[in-house]
């Protein structure tokens, strides 16, 4: 998932702006501190419901990263950081427009996004809804921290598609691999890892899943920085040429587990049989 963007790391910071006067960060901001405690009661909570997604920005907020503003301030104060900023402003209501985006070439980045977002019925107002519903009456500040950390948060679903993990418990904690070597935050990695722990836990087989996710993360490490691209850009260029410039290979170990379960009648999408187990009562 995306970094925390309630951190601010020094009172000089707070004279930091963009040439239209916007603030790096707001002075009104508090600065998060670490509570590992309240991540793990979180990620406890995710294992009973891994569609509940507001506890995963519970633990996104409860381990802030301390990464998070040296690469706010680096991208928004940037030259191509204020362009993306006036250009693609509002990434949910471009992500959205799946019009324009079917107006793309077919096998486009473009494409296959909107083709995956219409088959799991998601929307990226959706994610953003899902995180205002965490923040709950808390406010919003309108710093560049925020809408950097709202560019990171709005760009999830899109690493779907560039690295080719689905939705299934395994595919998501392998994004969240990935995530942690492009934009940091120990809470990527905290959940991935643990996730596949308690997947190997419960699930009895010869998958190879930490071994996915950690082919995940790898993968994360050689590619750029995918938030700080020009997303528009991105989304017309054929899949398999973005996936080629931006060092994606294919995910080896993923597959390799998705046929190791298909050979023992596990479906990857319901590894703990939760729902054969409805049908059964």
């Amino acid at each position: 998932m995306t970094e925390n963007t309630a951190i601010h790391d020094s009172p000089a910071a707070n004279a930091e702006c963009a040439r239209d006067g916007t603030l790096l960060v707001h002075p009104d901001r508090p600065k998060l501190r670490k509570r590992p405690l309240k991540a793990l009661h979180h990620f406890r909570e995710l294992l009973k419901d891994k569609e509940n997604t507001a506890h995963v920005f519970h633990i996104f907020e409860a381990l802030p990263s301390s990464k998070f503003m040296p690469a706010a301030r680096a991208f928004t104060l940037s030259e191509h950081g204020e362009r993306m900023r006036m250009r693609e402003g509002n990434l949910p209501a471009l992500l959205d427009d799946h019009d324009a985006l079917r107006q793309m070439p077919k096998g486009s980045v473009a494409d296959a996004y909107v083709t995956f977002m219409e088959r799991e019925g998601l929307s990226a107002a959706g994610l953003v809804a899902e995180a205002d519903k965490c923040r709950g009456d808390r406010p919003r500040y309108g710093d560049l921290a925020e809408w950097y950390g709202d560019r990171r948060r709005d760009t999830h679903d899109l690493l779907h598609i560039l690295t080719g993990y689905g939705r299934d418990a395994l595919g998501e904690q392998c994004v969240l691999a990935f995530t942690y070597e492009q934009n940091g935050g120990k809470a990527n990695l905290f959940i991935a890892y643990a996730g596949a722990l308690n997947m190997r836990g419960q699930v009895e087989s010869d998958a190879p899943v930490l071994k996915a996710v950690r082919e995940a993360q790898l993968a994360g490490r050689k590619c750029p920085r995918i938030a700080d691209l020009s997303i528009m850009e991105l989304l017309a260029k054929p899949l398999e040429e973005a996936r080629r410039e931006l060092n994606i290979d294919p995910p080896v170990r993923y597959r390799e587990c998705h046929r190791i379960w298909q050979g023992e009648n596990i479906d990857p999408y319901d590894l703990l049989g939760r729902e054969a187990a409805k049908k059964a009562a």
